[in-house]
């Protein structure tokens, strides 16, 4: 037997963790599933549904954080090319088009193998790091959906840092 085969014994189901810290911070959350959690978390430019997965086999926690923007018809391909060009600067995660519903998410995933335990601070962590990446470039996302603009002008457009306050 390999030991991605090996089958783990752990102290409490990783989930376990993301529920309480949904539970603690007040945020809506469904889990019909053992093996999956979904969360409503408001963010800076939209509300964000997040679904955490368990992937025993893999021993890993995946997140999907995704927003109410669907790319479709002509936007579809100037969506992806946005995609890859946010990609190329991301260190941790990526962003994918899901292609079923047509709608981006960020996403990434923790691994746990040997039977490490997650700890609240990892999973705070994991979802602080969705939830930035979505606001950073929700806006350069509309900018392509909504408003037309090509991948290099809603980023160029979205990325500026303002200084000081109005």
């Amino acid at each position: 037997m390999s030991n991605l085969e090996a089958v783990t014994e752990r102290a409490e189901h990783p989930l376990d963790v993301i529920e309480r810290i949904a539970a603690t911070q007040e945020w809506a959350f469904d889990r019909e599933q053992d093996d999956e959690i979904s969360l409503s978390v408001k963010g800076a430019w939209a509300d964000y549904h997040v679904a955490f997965t368990w992937l025993d086999e893999m021993e890993a926690l995946h997140i999907a954080c995704a927003f109410d923007l669907k790319a479709t018809g002509a936007r579809r391909s100037e969506t992806l090319a946005l995609i890859a060009r946010i990609n190329e600067q991301m260190w941790v995660g990526h962003f994918d088009l899901w292609t079923k519903e047509n709608v981006v998410m960020f996403r990434h995933s923790l691994l746990l193998t040997g039977g490490a335990e997650p700890q609240g601070a990892q999973c705070e962590a994991l979802l602080k790091l969705a939830l930035e990446a979505c606001d950073r470039h929700f806006q350069a996302f509309q900018f392509v959906v909504w408003a037309g603009k090509s991948a290099e002008d809603a980023l160029e457009a979205s990325m500026f840092e303002t200084v000081g306050e109005a």
